[in-house]
């Protein structure tokens, strides 16, 4: 393993579930009427005339006033949109261990994110002081490739819904968790958070890279307009309890899990893996995630997403290597080079982070001993 000296997939961001409500309600029409949101909007709420793609970090930074304490708060009620997948879980895993309890909780078939009125129901009744965006409709290059239209819609729903919403009905603080596949597709290496809209995205992700984008900015413009705390993260290639590890549409590290036992469980003598094993990647355990979820909730209060990643990154065999002596395979390990590597390496530039204070805990045979551990007992169910 490689570690970054700059800082310290299936989409990780949990099951479809979506969240909504209508637009924000401060429609004013005619011309006297603007010229009186525009100004007293602006000096009520002290927005900066700065437009902020010029702003300085610094400048971004004071957008917002210092929040609540969330880790003193545990009483607050907590809406964790997406919950039943592999992010949300373990954000709820993460809260309950350190007391929080006033958790809602709503699966897709109780509360459908997509619906705004649903949603602006939810808001209306319950009114969470702190909002978890980890809901989206995630898939691999197939289902993205097939359905675009899905991809980006559903995502904007779930987005617009749940945001505006929050925003309307008094949340205190918004997370919003984005992806990696944010990033231009030849961005530099390690990818820092500068480098979004840069370049042409990734073509097999893009409809859904779109969504999450839009995502980001939208948290930026309600700062910008009501000094609102809406922060993004967006973290890198993620895995542990709650993966997907579908034949068909998992990722990787998932992918390489499944088939290694599959192949122990059979006897078989060796598994073939595409391309050279060259590429290198950067994982992190969906523990550290929520982990960096609660420190920025408490922590981080800017205008600017925040990358969220390991610091290190493994080549493909490496990784493979080490996937095969967690699972215990005894088999041979066979490369088919006739087959793409795919990018050379993806790694995120962590630095930002990493000077707030935060470091990954989890190393990584440790997660792959626990991620395994859980799809064993996943299997018996």
């Amino acid at each position: 393993m490689r570690s970054n000296s700059r800082d310290h997939s299936r989409s990780v961001m949990g099951e479809r579930e979506a969240a909504g409500s209508e637009s924000s309600g401060e429609r004013e029409s005619g011309e006297g009427s603007n010229r009186q949101l525009d100004v007293g909007a602006a000096q009520k709420r002290k927005i900066s005339q700065t437009p902020p793609w010029k702003m300085q970090v610094s400048e971004k930074e004071t957008l917002t006033p210092s929040p609540t304490s969330f880790l003193n708060d545990k009483t607050a009620s907590i809406f964790v949109a997406g919950d039943r997948g592999l992010v949300g879980s373990a954000v709820v895993r993460k809260l309950r261990s350190l007391g929080f309890h006033n958790l809602l909780l709503r699966s897709h078939a109780e509360l459908d994110l997509t619906r705004q009125s649903a949603v602006d129901d939810f808001f209306s009744r319950h009114r969470p002081l702190y909002v978890i965006l980890a809901a989206a409709k995630v898939g691999g290059i197939h289902a993205n490739n097939t359905y675009p239209a899905e991809f980006i819609a559903i995502n904007l729903q779930i987005q617009t819904n749940v945001i505006d919403a929050a925003h309307r009905h008094g949340t205190r603080k918004l997370v919003f968790l984005g992806s990696s596949c944010i990033y231009p597709k030849f961005a530099p290496q390690p990818i820092p958070e500068t480098a979004l809209l840069t370049g042409p995205l990734e073509p097999t992700n893009e409809w859904y890279a779109i969504a999450k984008i839009a995502g980001i900015k939208m948290c930026q413009a309600y700062r910008l307009q009501y000094n609102w705390d809406a922060i993004s993260l967006m973290p890198t290639n993620l895995y542990g309890p709650n993966d997907n590890f579908h034949p068909e549409n998992s990722h990787v590290l998932p992918a390489l899990m499944r088939r290694f036992h599959e192949a122990k469980v059979a006897g078989a003598k060796e598994v073939v893996v595409w391309g050279t094993g060259s590429p290198l990647r950067e994982f992190l355990h969906v523990d550290d995630l929520a982990d960096a979820v609660v420190f920025l909730m408490e922590e981080y209060s800017g205008l600017e997403h925040v990358n969220v990643g390991s610091g290190s990154e493994v080549s493909i065999k490496e990784l493979a290597e080490l996937v095969k002596e967690v699972v215990g395979f005894e088999g041979n390990l066979v490369w088919d080079t006739t087959k793409p590597d795919g990018t050379p390496r993806k790694l995120m530039d962590n630095s930002k982070l990493a000077g707030l204070g935060w470091v990954p805990k989890v190393p990584l045979r440790e997660g792959l001993t626990d991620t395994y551990k859980w799809y064993v007992e996943y299997l018996k169910h």
